[in-house]
């Protein structure tokens, strides 16, 4: 297969619904998809498409309330640029094993039993191709769980990217200090008095907002096909946290910063400018203390990067992919 100029990008909006419906259908068809036994041996579903003789790859590490199913769009332009591409989705949600009576909630024991089930999931699927090279993208929660990993195991991948990464939840400033340990008190109470792991309060089900009001993207037609899928694929889709997965997540949020110089990995970070998800102070401050990080600020962009408008996803994914040839070319 091979590798295209950085700049030939072929998933469009205006050719989304064509693309989708042959040539990124074909190629999902063509997909390898199956289980391992997670922490506590929980089903933890996982998906790849390769080809003999590439021989690179990258692992996608999804976000909070997403599946590998959603990022076909990014599988094919990987994919058709020589990469074997992998991705799992995290325990909870997508296609794996829940945790809680309530399949749509959003919950987790640990935070790291993510960082565990990814580590598994590269050692024991991934790395066993031996790769010249290995490279990683994550979204979100995923950039979290990535950040951790590579934190705890250096020389792994050559190189990461992170999208809006999770190292903080956007809130009123007066909370930022007080919100892991109010959560983790949240917690307690909730766990003394919920016979089942519940909503955080003022959460619930899933359940779609009108484009006009979505804070994720700008793209209608991603956004659209994105909403779609989950009623297609009901059994993917969660709903809004657990109190637990809150104080794992702002807890974890903190360690990636507090951790940073053990990062070894060479790290772009990709952040939105427009982002009201995750907080993008904490970025920056986790670029100010890891020597391996380098930031890469899209004006405009909404959470989604890699589900934007053409104009602004393109620079993303041309960061993304020009970043990794850097260490093909250098190696």
């Amino acid at each position: 297969m091979t590798q295209l100029c950085i700049t030939e990008l072929v998933t469009k909006e205006s050719s989304f619904t064509t693309l989708m419906t042959h040539e990124i259908h074909q190629m999902w068809q063509q997909r390898q998809q199956n289980i391992f036994l997670g922490v506590n041996n929980l089903p933890i579903s996982w998906v790849s498409i390769t080809n003999p003789k590439n021989t690179q790859c990258v692992v996608i590490v999804n976000g909070r309330n997403e599946s590998f199913w959603k990022y076909q769009e990014v599988f094919y332009e990987f994919s058709r640029r020589g990469f074997d591409v992998f991705a799992l989705d995290h325990r909870g949600q997508g296609a794996s094993g829940r945790m809680t009576a309530d399949p749509e909630v959003g919950h987790v024991d640990n935070f790291t039993d993510y960082v565990e089930d990814l580590h598994q999931f590269v050692d024991s699927i991934v790395k066993p191709t031996n790769y010249n090279h290995a490279f990683i993208l994550a979204h979100s929660m995923g950039g979290a769980i990535t950040t951790l990993y590579l934190e705890q195991h250096p020389n792994i991948f050559d190189a990461a990217v992170l999208n809006a990464p999770m190292f903080g939840l956007c809130m009123p400033a007066a909370l930022h200090s007080i919100a892991p340990s109010l959560a983790k008190v949240l917690t307690k109470i909730a766990d003394k008095y919920q016979q089942h792991p519940s909503y955080l309060v003022g959460q619930k089900a899933y359940h779609e907002a009108p484009f006009e009001n979505n804070d994720q993207c700008q793209s209608l037609i991603r956004y659209v096909w994105a909403k779609h899928l989950y009623q297609v694929h009901p059994e993917l889709r969660i709903g809004g946290p657990s109190t637990r997965w809150l104080w794992q997540a702002l807890t974890a949020a903190n360690n990636c910063i507090r951790d940073a110089k053990k990062l070894k990995t060479p790290v772009l970070l990709l952040q939105a400018g427009s982002d009201t998800i995750v907080d993008n102070k904490a970025q920056h401050r986790f670029n100010c203390v890891s020597e391996q990080c380098q930031i890469k600020v899209i004006e405009q962009a909404r959470h989604e990067l890699l589900m934007e408008k053409d104009e602004l996803r393109n620079q993303a994914l041309t960061e993304a992919v020009s970043f990794f040839d850097r260490f093909t070319v250098l190696n």
